[in-house]
Formats: C-alpha cells, structure tokens, sequence
C-alpha cells in the first residue's frame, strides 16, 4: 500500500468515525430534538479547538452477536478544547451508537479523560445521553461506571465538575452526575432516575410518567438534584460556559479576575427604600444583591429549589465571588431542610475553589414543626454551621433586617469564624422576636404590661447596636454603600491565609 492509499484509508476511517452511528441514527437523533454528541461539543468549545482522543476505540465483547457490531468511537466522544481560551476536558455519550450504552472500553475512555483532567488541573464537562450500562457485556459495563465514580470523587474540590442532562440517565449512571458540582438539565428533554416507571408500578404500583418521576422541572424544584433548568440545549451549553467563568481551573487557582467597567464607590440610593418599615413586610433579598454586585448581573444557582434561601456568583470590582442570602420574599426566609443542603453545598464548593462568600442576611429561624423535626433539621441545619466554620476563604456578612437565635449563629456570624460583618441600621440582633421573647419573660405579665415590654424589648434589641458594642459587629453602614463597602472588605482579605488542623478530612453531619 501505497503512502498515499494509507493518507487515504486514514481519512475513509476518520470519517467513518465522526459519523457515529451513521446518517440515518443521526437523523433520527435530530428528529427526536436532540443534538449529536460532536455537535454539542462543537457548540460547547470554542469553535476549532476541540481535539477528540481514543476516537477508532471499539468494544471487545463477543455475546449476543456483538463481535459482529463494531462502532468507532464505541458510543463515547471524549476529548479536550477551550472555552474562553482555557483548557478543559469534555466527554459526550453518543445516542446513535448503542443508545449510547455504556461499554467497558468506553468507560476506560472517559477515565483516561477523567485522569488527564485531574492531572492538568482543568475542569471536566460531562453531557450525558445515555440509555445506561450496556446490557450485553454485563458486570464489565457495571464496573465501568465504578470506575467513573471513583474518579468523580478522587477529582472532587480539585478540579471543577459539571454535568449536563440531554437525554436519559437511569440506573447507577445517575451517580456520576450527582457527583460533580453542578448538574443542567433541559425541559421535557431531560430525566434522571435510579428506576424507571416501569419498574416503579411493578414494584409500588405507582402509576408515573417519566417526566413527573424524573424529569428537569421535578429534580429542578423538588429533589434539588438538579442547579440549572434550561429551556433548550443551545441555552445548556451556553449557560456552562457561563458558569466557567465565574470559576478556576482548579482548587490552586483564582477565579479570572474580570475588567470592571462598573464603578466600585457607586452607591444606589434605591437600597435605602428595599426594607419595609413593618418588620413583617417581605420584600426580595435580589433587590438588594443585584443593585449591589458588578453590572447589577447575579447568576443564580437552583433557582427554582428551597426559594427560601438564594445561591449564586457574581463580580465585585471584577473579582468572582460566591453569594447565599435568606429571602424574606419566600417563607420569610426561615432555614429548612432543603434550605440547609442548599446553601451548605454551595459553600463547601466556594471553599473547595478559593470563591470568597458574601452573605446577605435576614432569618427570623428555622422553620418549626414535627416534619422538619422528624426529617432531621438538627442534622440537616448543622451542615450549614459546618460549611461555614469550615471554610476559610474570606467570608463577609451583611444582616439586612432580622437575625434571630440559632439561625443568625449559622448564617456565618463572628464567631464560627466570619471575618467582616457589616449591618444596616435596620437590623435586628437578638435571640428571637420581640413577642416571643416577651411571652417567655413576662409568662404572667398583664396585656397592657407586655405591650410595655415588648417595647423595651425592640428598644434595646431591634437594631444593630448592642451587637456592635460587643464587637459581633464590624461595622453598620447605610444600605446605599454597600457595594463599596463589600469590595473594600474583599481587598482587605485577598491575602487571607488560614487553615484547618491536619486531619484525614472532617466529619460532617450528613
């Protein structure tokens, strides 16, 4: 064979390959309303940088009349590009080949990528459209997700993770998504599930589609599995690239600072009128963040989960930070189970990559009531204490109004270790409501006796003061400068170097 016959059959082969499962699977794939693999990538990256490795990888199992089905690439698209001009991993399970099952060499392509990114200290991105473990070759496809799992874990809090739902994921290969960091979904697109439908009416007779068991807008707003609910793929992908930008490559390194346009002394006179005079009022904790933060923009993390308590990153004076607020406008922003897992896992992951932490606070406590109780606040509301105290990237704390008892404690107060704590003049510090603590210290006081008290009590207790003069407080500050205020504070602590006695790793109450 000639050289030119051997340049020749290469590219018959290449081009075989990035076929995948062939034309007519492919158009069938667009017919369904789903991307390829390779064209998802291609929109994820920047555009020419895409590299794909093992891309003439077959299977090796012989059952079932397999040995005479061999797909290049063997249902796997994996491979390393850019997005914003830095490096990151990504693998794609590919639906036109097998349904995109999982076969043992495929899962060897994805650990290869899984260790080339742990070892380059770059992010990885998973998009999952997979009909599961491959039935054919039985525990060897099991064992590959194994495999998956173990790196996921080993590479947790060193590089970031991310995981996109574009089609199914059942079975134990929704594990590997839970894993990671951060996991999109997009509507009625989208599911994830241990067991499917079927499976749940044979086994407890519940008669469910695969959308309310487990599609985006149920793991979106009642599991929490899921951070982002997107309405189309395009808007998926887009929003990863987003997301990365706020974040490191890896736990060694600082977010990329951006060029700030928007000017860090500006004040907004609009935040002096956001907190009602009735202490009862709601109002919306977003209209104090986002008047405050670079551009007024603020990326919201699980939006549509435990509304009672807000996550998300944003910039101040260019620089990423991480950002978890009580919302008063939702259960008046009382802490809750959901709550509680929420804002403790966003906290471990700004901890985890170097993201200082911006807490706005407003808590009148945790939600009372044998439910919460028996489901296990006590545990659930001290993972939060935990995340907190844990963390030692500079963590800032603004009370806007209400900050009763235990709840104040883990909304990251002075001491479990917050290092600058700002207050409005509207805050009120103390171990619960003016009422609730009148009734316990005047059980047999006269009505008009605990009138009397409960105004001595919002005297002495229904401001900031008492906390500043024994030093829980750094300092009160007008609403209106809050955004210089905080980015003073964040170039103060840029240097801040702490750590935690060696250990093994903690035990968190999970």
């Amino acid at each position: 064979m000639t050289t030119e016959e051997q340049y020749k059959k290469f590219e018959e082969l290449d081009k075989l390959a990035s076929q995948g499962g062939g034309i007519d699977r492919i158009e069938k794939q667009h017919a369904n309303g789903h991307m390829t693999a390779r064209e998802r990538i291609d929109m994820l990256l920047d555009k020419g940088t895409f590299n794909e490795l093992d891309k003439l990888v077959i299977h090796h199992c012989t059952d079932f009349g397999m040995d005479k089905k061999h797909i290049p690439g063997d249902g796997i698209v994996c491979g390393y590009g850019k997005i914003d001009g830095r490096l990151v991993y990504v693998y794609a399970y590919d639906f036109t080949v097998f349904g995109g099952t999982l076969s043992t060499t495929g899962a060897k392509k994805i650990v290869k990528v899984q260790e080339l990114a742990l070892k380059n200290g770059a992010p990885v991105i998973a998009l999952n459209d997979s009909g599961g473990a491959r039935i054919q070759e039985g525990v060897g496809s099991i064992s590959g997700y194994a495999s998956i799992f173990y790196q996921n874990t080993i590479s947790s809090g060193v590089i970031p993770q991310i995981s996109a739902i574009l089609g199914p994921c059942a079975g134990g290969a929704c594990y590997s998504p839970a894993l990671t960091d951060f996991i999109f979904m997009v509507k009625e697109k989208s599911h994830m599930f241990i067991t499917g439908p079927d499976v749940v009416k044979a086994v407890t007779h519940e008669e469910v589609d695969k959308e309310e068991l487990g599609g985006a807008y149920t793991h979106s707003s009642k599991s929490g599995v899921t951070h982002f609910l997107c309405d189309t793929e395009e808007e998926t992908l887009m929003s990863i690239r987003e997301l990365l930008s706020f974040l490191p490559s890896n736990n060694m390194e600082d977010a990329p600072m951006v060029p700030c346009t928007d000017d860090i002394r500006r004040t907004d006179e609009s935040l002096m009128s956001v907190i009602p005079d009735d202490p009862n009022m709601p109002y919306d904790i977003k209209n104090i963040i986002e008047p405050v933060v670079d551009d007024h923009y603020f990326f919201e993390v699980m939006p549509h989960f435990a509304k009672n308590i807000v996550i998300g990153f944003a910039r101040l004076g260019g620089r990423s930070v991480g950002i978890v607020a009580n919302q008063p406008a939702y259960l008046a922003g009382v802490l809750d189970i959901d709550a509680s897992d929420k804002a403790s896992r966003f906290i471990r992951f700004c901890d985890c990559f170097n993201i200082p932490i911006i807490t706005f606070e407003d808590v009148p406590g945790f939600l009372p009531g044998c439910a919460q109780e028996h489901n296990g606040i006590i545990r659930h509301g001290a993972k939060i204490v935990y995340a907190y105290a844990e963390a030692t990237v500079p963590k800032i704390t603004v009370i806007t109004r209400k900050a009763y008892g235990g709840a104040y404690i883990v909304m990251n107060s002075k001491p479990i270790g917050a290092d600058v704590n700002f207050s409005y003049p509207t805050a009120e510090i103390a171990v619960m409501g003016a009422d609730g603590a009148v009734n316990i210290l005047y059980r047999k006081a006269t009505p008009e006796e605990k009138v009397q008290a409960i105004e001595e009590y919002k005297e002495k207790f229904s401001n900031p003061y008492r906390a500043a003069e024994q030093g829980y407080i750094d300092e009160i500050i007008l609403p209106k400068d809050t955004r210089y205020k905080l980015i003073q504070a964040l170039e103060m602590t840029q240097n801040k170097s702490q750590s935690n006695p060696p250990k093994k790793h903690g035990n968190m109450p999970l």
